[in-house]
C-alpha cells in the first residue's frame, strides 16, 4: 500500500478563505476585530458598539449607535410559535438543543422566502442576534414553570439577558461583567462553530441553517461546552487542599484539563486576562474565594509542568457561576455573544462566495473487491 501524502489533518495550519473581521496571532497572543485590539475595546466600548463593528464595518458614531441599539431591541420579540416551542420543551432538554431548535424555527416565520439580498440577510442577521438571548432565557425560566417576562427595550444586551432569566432588575457591575464577556467571546477566526456556519451559508443555504449548524458545533465539549466543564472540574475538586493532587491525577492518567491550553494560542490567551480580573473581583465580593484560587492554583500547576496557559473558558465558568448563572447556560450564553461573529462571517461569506470542497485522502482498499454471494458471507 503507497504511503499517505502528507496533509493538514483537522485543516490545521491550513488557510480557506480571507477574513477582515477578527485577527487571532496564538504566538503573540493576540486579537483584535476588524484592527482593534480586544483589549482597547473592552476599556472603551460596549457590546453593541462590537456588534456594530462586526456588522457595519466601522465603530459607530453616537447617533448611529442609537439607532442601531433601537433597531436591534425592537428585534426581540419572538414569534408566538417559538415562544409555545419553549414552553412546551421536555424540562430536561439541553439548552443548547433547544436553542439550536428555536433558531431554526425562526425561519419558519420569515415570509420573505428565499430572497437573500445583503439587506435582507443584514436585517437577518441583526434579527438573530436579538432574539438568541429571549429563547435562552425564555426556555430557562419554561423549564422552572415560571412566568416570561415580556421583552423590554430599555436595556443593553447584557443587562436585557440578566433581566429574563431572574426577572429582576440587574446590577450596573453584573451587567458590565456580562457585557464584557460579550464582547470578548463575539468573534473569533475561523473556529469550528464559524467554519461550520460559512460552509452552510457557501452552499447559498439561508442565514438560519449556518446559524443553526454553528450551534450545534458549538455545543461540543471541545468547543464551547468547555466552559461547563471547568466548572464541574471545580465541582469535582471540591476544596483547594485538593487541587494538587487533582492535577497529579490527571498528569500521570493523561487526562484533559478543562480551560487549559489553546488550538491557536501559544501564550496567554488574551481574552483570559480579563474574566480573570472579574472573577476575582466576584467571588471576593461573594465571599467566596475558594473557586478563584483554585482556578489559579491549576493554572499555576499546568504552567510549571506543561507550559500551559489559561485559556478564556477557564474564568468564563468562574465568572458565570459568580453571577448565578446556572452551569448548563454557560455555553448558550457564548453562543448568545458569537451569533454577532456568526452572523457577521456569515455576510462576509456571501459577499465573496465560494462553495467549500476540500479534499480527503482515501485510506481504504486501492482495488475492486470481488461481492460474495450473501449466503456464503461471515
Amino acid at each position: 500500500m503507497s504511503e499517505a501524502p502528507e496533509y493538514a489533518k483537522g485543516l490545521a495550519g491550513v488557510i480557506a478563505n480571507e477574513s477582515k473581521l477578527s485577527d487571532v496571532q496564538g504566538q503573540e497572543g493576540l486579537l483584535r476585530y476588524l484592527g482593534y485590539n480586544i483589549d482597547d475595546l473592552v476599556e472603551h466600548t460596549s457590546f453593541e458598539e462590537v456588534l456594530f463593528l462586526l456588522h457595519r464595518g466601522k465603530l459607530p458614531t453616537q447617533s448611529e449607535l442609537d439607532s442601531f441599539t433601537t433597531t436591534l431591541r425592537n428585534k426581540r420579540e419572538l414569534p408566538q410559535g417559538v415562544i409555545d416551542f419553549l414552553k412546551s420543551a421536555p424540562a430536561d432538554a439541553g439548552p443548547m438543543d433547544v436553542l439550536r431548535t428555536g433558531v431554526s424555527m425562526l425561519g419558519l416565520y420569515d415570509t420573505r422566502g428565499e430572497d437573500q439580498n445583503r439587506e435582507l440577510n443584514e436585517e437577518r442577521a441583526l434579527a438573530i442576534c436579538a432574539k438568541i438571548p429571549l429563547i435562552v432565557a425564555y426556555f430557562h425560566r419554561a423549564r422552572q414553570g415560571l412566568d416570561l417576562p415580556p421583552f423590554r427595550k430599555d436595556l443593553s444586551e447584557a443587562g436585557h439577558f440578566l433581566y429574563l432569566i431572574s426577572g429582576k432588575e440587574p446590577g450596573a457591575e453584573a451587567t458590565k461583567t456580562l457585557d464584557v464577556a460579550y464582547i470578548i467571546h463575539a468573534d473569533h477566526g475561523m473556529n469550528a462553530s464559524t467554519f461550520s456556519a460559512r460552509v452552510t451559508v457557501a452552499t447559498l443555504s439561508d442565514i438560519y441553517s449556518a446559524i443553526t449548524s454553528a450551534i450545534g458545533t458549538l455545543k461540543g465539549p471541545l468547543h464551547g461546552g468547555a466552559n461547563e466543564g471547568v466548572i464541574h472540574m471545580l465541582q469535582e475538586i471540591g476544596s483547594e487542599d485538593k487541587v494538587d493532587a487533582y492535577v497529579e491525577d490527571c498528569l500521570a492518567k493523561k487526562k484533559k484539563i478543562m480551560g487549559i491550553g489553546h488550538r491557536v494560542y501559544r501564550v496567554l490567551d488574551p481574552r483570559a486576562p480579563h474574566l480573570q480580573k472579574m472573577a476575582i473581583k466576584l467571588t471576593e465580593e461573594l465571599g467566596q474565594p475558594k473557586w478563584i484560587n483554585m482556578s489559579e492554583r491549576i493554572a499555576t500547576l499546568m504552567r510549571e509542568r506543561k507550559g500551559l496557559n489559561a485559556n478564556v473558558d477557564f474564568y468564563s465558568a468562574t465568572v458565570y457561576y459568580s453571577l448565578d448563572i446556572p452551569t448548563d447556560l454557560f455555553t448558550p450564553i457564548f453562543a448568545i455573544s458569537r451569533a454577532a461573529g456568526w452572523t457577521a462571517q456569515v455576510l462576509e461569506q456571501l459577499d465573496d462566495n465560494r462553495l467549500y470542497r476540500p479534499l480527503t485522502y482515501y485510506s481504504g482498499p486501492k482495488e475492486d473487491l470481488p461481492i460474495t454471494p450473501i449466503a456464503e458471507r461471515s
